[in-house]
């Protein structure tokens, strides 16, 4: 009786998880093997020509200077993770108070986040307008009279697309932050206080090393989100000007849907998954001297 109830059970749990692994077989096994392959062939998009090219493209990756641009831009992009997360923290904190409009507070901070990025593209390029935008506006009333050109210019377009993103993640973080907040104990903080420790004490030793789980989660999200996303790129910039935006998703995505170079697409494809898969593992490696269970 036992035997066949727990065949039973078994047998609903596969019925259940059957949709979800349907899709991921569908829609991530299946394409990432079909990727792999095409990876050795010379195929491009509507030609019938598939020619065996064997480590053609990768040899053409490894002497691509727009594959390491592509890396570079890449790398400063993913600094803007960080710095939200650190920004998240401290607004999380300050909204963790008793302060008015708290929760309206929260709510403006978190709506850039459900907010589509074709409507964040457009209103950031009006606002980083070289010269009718409102910030060069304004830094130009307070005396700066050669404001950046922000995204008009290859040295400051990608800490131009860094401030976006910030702004964008900003929301996220500072939501995690306070649910992680909630689980600390008043009473540890209490008696923090009646031992002598003030606020700055207590926020860097006893907050931040409580919230350092949180603090991982938010760090490996937001840099494999980060590193996979080109959309918000793709729609303010095009990656330009001169390529200064091109991150490397997004020569990705111009290969296989601008060019239709679908074996040169699926080699930096395989090149991206490293490289996240590198990010992942230095992080796991590195989270067992910070991070507080």
């Amino acid at each position: 009786m036992t035997n066949n109830w727990m065949k039973k059970q078994r047998l609903l749990g596969y019925i259940f998880i059957g949709p979800s692994m349907l899709g991921v077989l569908l829609f991530f096994l299946i394409p990432a093997l079909y990727s792999f392959g095409l990876m050795f062939t010379n195929y491009k998009f509507m030609n019938p020509n598939v020619e065996f090219v064997g480590l053609d493209n990768i040899i053409r990756l490894f002497k691509d200077p727009m594959f390491y641009l592509s890396l570079k831009n890449t790398a400063v992009f993913l600094l803007a993770v960080p710095v939200s997360i650190a920004l998240g923290f401290v607004v999380a904190v300050v909204l963790n108070q008793k302060i008015y409009l708290k929760k309206l507070l929260r709510g403006l901070y978190f709506m850039p986040y459900i907010t589509s990025g074709v409507a964040v593209a457009f209103v950031w390029m009006l606002l980083f307008h070289p010269t009718q935008g409102p910030i060069n506006g304004m830094l130009r009333s307070i005396g700066i009279d050669n404001p950046p050109g922000w995204l008009s210019t290859t040295t400051s377009s990608m800490f131009a697309i860094d401030i976006i993103w910030v702004w964008f993640l900003l929301g996220y973080n500072m939501i995690i932050y306070l649910a992680a907040l909630q689980e600390v104990s008043p009473e540890l903080l209490e008696a923090a206080k009646i031992d002598g420790a003030k606020r700055g004490q207590i926020l860097r030793k006893i907050i931040w090393p409580l919230v350092s789980p949180t603090t991982f989660l938010l760090l490996i999200t937001g840099l494999i989100m980060t590193i996979k996303t080109f959309g918000i790129i793709q729609a303010i910039t095009h990656g330009g000007p001169g390529n200064s935006t091109t991150i490397l998703s997004l020569y990705v995505y111009q290969n296989a849907f601008r060019y239709y170079d679908m074996g040169y697409a699926s080699t930096l494809s395989w090149a991206l998954f490293i490289v996240i898969l590198l990010i992942t593992l230095v992080q796991w490696i590195g989270q067992k001297r910070w991070v507080h269970y």
